[in-house]
């Protein structure tokens, strides 16, 4: 059951943000020079630093423990309708390397929502999934930082498309702070009350990524999928979208999905939406 919580900012105010900066990046695109485009296997360096602004519905489950006895989990979902007007700070960038076939790269995202209105999806306690009252209200603070580099091997580049093999490791450190207030009674769940969360998870990951381009075309589709565990959790990833070529770099529009489960139960994170970027190339 998903309940909307009053107070939430019109969706419109989201598509206001993707729309303002869709504008700020192709005001870039218009001032900047034009240049050769650069052939990435020439035997000598070449770079990339990536901005980009992702905004992701966040699902989750929390697990809690009962005072009196057993335990449970509270499951969630908060969309950027509701946390944009809360978010305290956020910060994403994707850097990369590359010298003839051999490339590293990296890439960070640091979120923070603080006092996000949320909506309970469903409770479940020792005796099974619970009854949700109507009248819901709660709140979500989330503070996320994901931390990825990894080094590949281009095990193609031809004039159709690329395509680049790697391995490395995920950092995720997760603190999470979900309260609720139901208007019923939920059995051994109190009315109201509030659980945390906090992980730092180390995964190694395999995956893939590259680009499909259409023939003379500067337009090009890149893709992304990486899977990968630790010692007791799992976490997978996945990007496709649609990008537009300039002289100075790239401009790419996508849809990315990262999830992570521990075998536990005690951490179920999914977040998923649209991504804008601006590639710089030099």
């Amino acid at each position: 059951m998903k309940q909307r919580i009053n107070g939430s900012v019109p969706f419109y105010q989201v598509e206001r943000h993707f729309a303002c900066l869709l504008l700020a990046v192709m005001s870039i695109a218009a001032a900047a020079p034009a240049r050769a485009a650069e052939d990435m296997f020439d035997g000598k360096w070449h770079f990339s630093v990536t901005p980009y602004y992702w905004l992701p519905v966040v699902n989750g489950t929390v697990t809690y423990n009962n005072p009196a006895g057993g335990g449970g989990s509270i499951a969630a979902d908060v969309d950027p309708s509701s946390y944009l007007k809360s978010l305290d700070f956020a910060a994403m960038v994707t850097g990369e390397a590359r010298k003839d076939n051999w490339l590293v790269f990296t890439d960070y995202m640091y979120i923070h929502f603080g006092g996000d209105e949320s909506a309970v999806k469903s409770v479940t306690g020792p005796g099974g999934i619970v009854q949700v009252p109507v009248n819901i209200d709660g709140s979500a603070t989330l503070l996320t930082n994901v931390w990825t580099l990894a080094g590949g091997y281009a095990v193609i580049h031809e004039a159709a498309g690329d395509l680049d093999v790697f391995a490395g490791s995920r950092l995720l450190n997760f603190d999470s702070t979900l309260s609720w207030n139901f208007a019923g009674p939920t059995g051994s769940l109190a009315k109201s009350g509030s659980v945390s969360e906090t992980k730092n998870l180390w995964d190694g990951i395999v995956g893939v990524k590259g680009q499909v381009r259409f023939g003379q075309s500067k337009w090009f589709m890149p893709y992304y999928a990486d899977i990968g565990a630790g010692s007791n959790n799992w976490t997978w990833q996945a990007e496709l979208g649609a990008g537009y070529r300039f002289g100075w770099g790239d401009v790419v529009l996508n849809v990315r999905s990262l999830t992570y489960r521990s075998d536990d139960n005690q951490l179920d994170l999914r977040m998923t939406g649209p991504a804008l970027g601006a590639s710089f190339k030099f």
